[in-house]
């Protein structure tokens, strides 16, 4: 079974579909509340899931358009699986760094090939608490890398569309780095 095919068997939406190109539409907080704890709910639930047949050495994430639901929602896990999830809700990117480095990335909604992105190393993001409140914090390297992947899904935007026009995604089965951290200088 292509690893695509196993992530959609989990419930992930994959490429194509249209709610992968819309931008999610945004919680009224608190008004929202609870369709904002559903969505976080359903996010946790896919990951967990997910997690169980796969292993995820850099951390990963998943967002709210991958399960079908058109809301700015998403969630990552860092690498230490000791470390709180990140919960993000209606984020918005308000400050990246001019440093940048390229490393691969894999993506749940085509789980068949990898791409070298080029990323920001460090990036500030504010979203919104469950009671309507706005929080900032900054994010930096491997964190910032899987923040802002899906911060992209919630523009409607898969990595592909960050990578350079001369760099193409290779099949996994060339991806010679799985299970190792990403690599700063």
């Amino acid at each position: 079974m292509r690893p695509s095919e196993q992530m959609r068997d989990l419930g992930v939406v994959q490429r194509g579909a249209p709610v992968l190109a819309e931008r999610g539409r945004v919680f009224d907080l608190p008004a929202e509340r609870e369709a904002a704890e559903q969505a976080i709910e359903g996010l946790f639930s896919s990951m967990e899931r997910i997690g169980l047949v796969h292993p995820f050495a850099k951390g990963m994430g998943i967002a709210a358009p991958q399960i079908g639901l058109g809301r700015a929602a998403a969630v990552v896990q860092a690498p230490d699986h000791g470390t709180p999830a990140i919960v993000l809700l209606n984020p918005r990117i308000t400050e990246r760094s001019t440093d940048a480095d390229e490393q691969y990335e894999g993506c749940l909604s085509f789980f068949d090939v990898r791409g070298l992105v080029p990323r920001p190393l460090r990036i500030t993001v504010e979203t919104t608490t469950l009671e309507g409140q706005t929080v900032t914090t900054t994010y930096e390297r491997g964190l910032a890398r899987l923040v802002h992947h899906e911060i992209d899904h919630l523009d409607g935007l898969l990595y592909t569309a960050r990578m350079r026009s001369d760099v193409t995604p290779i099949p996994v089965e060339e991806y010679r780095q799985t299970g190792r951290t990403w690599a700063y200088e």
